[in-house]
């Protein structure tokens, strides 16, 4: 039972992955940067090629992730390439991913055991109910987001907090240190928001007596120090400038100068009222179920209320900041579903709260299909360059492409990854034998007009965002479109017309999917 529980946490992550395997712009970072360490290396020689010094963003990030995920798919690419699975950079892609949501899920295996032992095999089934059947975190688990890269450690900080017998008041000397060491490292070097974590969590142990203030100095200086240099050396190598610490920067950034603010300032309360709910779905309630009848759920739960307020202090504000305690929010949530069921059944109440349970876990997943078929399709960036590759297969005969791949396209999935047609091709090392391709150019210079991109007589193709219309005159043709998720619509009339004889099979269109026009695929008539 253990290890199927295990299985399915691993299964709903990876599903999610092969279901929705392109990327949004705000994963390309730590994407691209591992495309780059695949292709090109780490020697010195090869950095320049790299894509962050020709798209640097705001502010810098780390490459620790980067590297390490790459290390980790080297044997995994290696050996698809040899059973002959893996046919180019795009499925490279894929298996990045699935490396990274392993990577997660795993530390979410370490969490569920924990709650096993503490709360009860139950507990730990209910845990991985909830956590399988809500949206976010399997969704995103295997996507390259920094926050993805930090809540591995902290699940795994997590777990050893938890992990201790039932009737354990407290938690080991070394389990509290090493989780201390887990959140600094994290803070330093993926997420400085973590900190707003750690700091009520190390109030909490010296309050509680788990540790003495000369421990935490001792083992915040000397994780803090650890990851620090490592950061430094590592990130400054990279970024071939001394020093730069990326998270400081960000920090810095974001807080100090306040930019975070200019994208968008959201009320106080926005933490508790929308994003906690949207992430938790009906973990929430249940979780205060759980906080009313267990101590030991209100002592594992409170860091994390102190951290939401914390955290509510800054202006910008969104979901994945606070992602890193949805699994605490499930633990509490299973220890309460867990008193629901065990009510006796032969009585009203007792199948009443069993049918609660039931039903809030039905909620979920009927919530989860929805925005997980949604997600599927709101990537057209993705669908357009795998449907371009479609249309003009690489061919020796054929001279080489030049495609401009608009801002919606490059946001939307038109990841390095999927541009399969040019420079760099995977090294040996990772395909001992690899077809030749054509050196296709993908362009994505921005704040090009339509009658920039038609002057330019190099280019071949078009992805854009612009309607074809009158505006496209002669030069270009239109030979491939892709439609993107849009809104869902409710048939009202449908509805109504239940009371008439509507039968069951027009019901089920009562909730539809709406899509539009969201990319064209053009082509230059006069080549």
């Amino acid at each position: 039972m253990s290890t199927a529980q295990d299985g399915l946490i691993y299964a709903i992550g990876w599903a999610h992955v092969l279901l929705a395997p392109y990327t949004k712009v705000e994963e390309s970072f730590n994407l691209h940067a591992t495309h780059d360490v695949l292709m090109y290396g780490v020697q010195s020689p090869n950095l320049h090629n790299y894509d962050h010094f020709t798209f640097p963003g705001a502010v810098p990030r780390t490459f620790i992730g980067s590297v390490l995920l790459a290390w980790l798919s080297t044997s995994i690419i290696q050996l698809a390439n040899w059973r002959r699975v893996l046919t180019g950079k795009a499925n490279m892609q894929i298996i990045i991913r699935l490396v990274l949501a392993g990577a997660n899920a795993t530390a979410l295996c370490f969490l569920r055991r924990a709650v096993s032992r503490r709360f009860g095999r139950l507990t730990g089934l209910f845990f991985t109910l909830f956590t399988c059947s809500q949206f976010h975190v399997p969704f995103w688990m295997g996507r390259t987001l920094p926050n993805m890269f930090a809540l591995i450690p902290v699940n795994f900080a997590t777990s050893l907090l938890v992990d201790r017998a039932p009737n354990a008041t407290r938690p080991s000397k070394h389990s509290v240190e090493m989780a201390i060491a887990l959140l600094t490292f994290t803070t330093v070097i993926f997420r400085a928001e973590v900190l707003l974590l750690l700091g009520p969590l190390v109030l909490q142990c010296l309050i509680s007596r788990n540790i003495t203030i000369l421990n935490v100095i001792k083992i915040g200086a000397l994780s803090g120090i650890a990851s620090i240099v490592l950061t430094i050396s590592v990130d400054s190598y990279f970024w071939n400038t001394f020093p730069i610490w990326p998270e400081f920067s960000g920090l810095y950034f974001n807080v100090y100068e306040g930019k975070s603010s200019e994208w968008g300032v959201s009320p106080p309360l926005a933490y508790f009222v929308t994003h906690l709910p949207k992430l938790c779905l009906s973990s929430l309630p249940l979780a205060l179920v759980g906080i009313t009848i267990d101590q030991r759920i209100r002592s594992l739960i409170f860091p994390s209320l102190l951290f939401l307020g914390l955290i509510s202090c800054l202006g910008h504000k969104e979901w994945r900041f606070i992602v890193y305690i949805v699994p605490i929010f499930n633990v509490a949530a299973a220890r309460a579903a867990r008193w629901m069921v065990s009510r006796r059944k032969n009585s009203l109440f007792g199948r009443f709260l069993f049918l609660i349970v039931a039903g809030l876990l039905a909620c979920n997943v009927l919530v989860t299909c929805l925005l997980t078929y949604a997600s599927i399709h709101n990537y057209p960036g993705g669908e357009a360059l795998a449907l371009f590759h479609r249309l003009y297969p690489s061919t020796q005969t054929q001279p080489p492409l030049h495609v401009h791949i608009s801002n919606l396209a490059a946001q939307t999935g038109a990841s390095l990854f999927l541009q399969v047609n040019s420079s760099p091709h995977p090294p040996p090392s990772l395909f001992v034998s690899r077809p030749q391709m054509s050196e296709w150019k993908y362009d994505k210079t921005e704040s090009l007009t339509l009658r920039n991109l038609t002057a330019t007589h190099s280019i071949t193709h078009l992805i854009s965002e612009t309607k074809p219309g009158t505006r496209m005159g002669a030069d270009w043709k239109t030979v491939g479109s892709i439609d993107g998720f849009e809104r869902w619509a409710i048939d009202w009339e449908l509805i109504k017309a239940r009371g008439k004889g509507a039968s069951l099979d027009r019901l089920r269109n009562v909730l539809t999917m709406v899509t539009e026009k969201k990319l064209w695929i053009l082509e230059r008539r006069r080549l």
